[in-house]
């Protein structure tokens, strides 16, 4: 009997990344306090990074606190969907020579506020699957 189900196909690390790469928001996932939490986060992925810009608070805390963080992307595009989750290392960007290459990419706040401490994310491990979406199908 032929199954009617599309559970979604797992994507390769380079199409999986091609996802982040058209992509501009995201979830960051991180542990703060001994909890986990979840942040809507604009992004950039560039060479190979992913580069975010934050004020200090909880968030800035618990990533400087505990640098390993996980980012999630979802894309939906008509009938079809995509979910990668980036597994990876948060670090602050100090240096000013760095702040200044950072500042001339397109990377702004969505909201209206200033937010100047960029964090850098370094990659570990990327996983993504591709859905075609539809309706469920019959029970029985």
């Amino acid at each position: 009997m032929e199954s009617d189900e599309r559970p979604g196909t797992i994507l390769s690390d380079a199409e999986s990344w091609k996802v982040f790469e058209r992509s501009q928001h995201g979830r960051l996932a991180i542990c703060v306090g001994g909890e986990p939490d979840i942040y809507p986060i604009n992004f950039l992925a560039h060479n190979g990074l992913l580069l975010l810009r934050t004020n200090p608070g909880t968030k800035l805390a618990g990533l400087t606190v505990n640098d390993k963080v996980a980012f999630e992307v979802d894309e939906v595009v008509d009938d079809e969907a995509w979910s990668v989750v980036l597994h990876g290392t948060a670090r602050v960007i100090e240096s000013q020579t760095e702040i200044d290459e950072a500042d001339k990419l397109p990377l702004k706040p969505w909201i209206p506020t200033r937010k100047y401490t960029y964090v850098e994310i370094t990659p570990n491990r990327i996983h993504g699957r591709h859905f075609e979406l539809g309706e469920e199908p019959e029970r029985y």
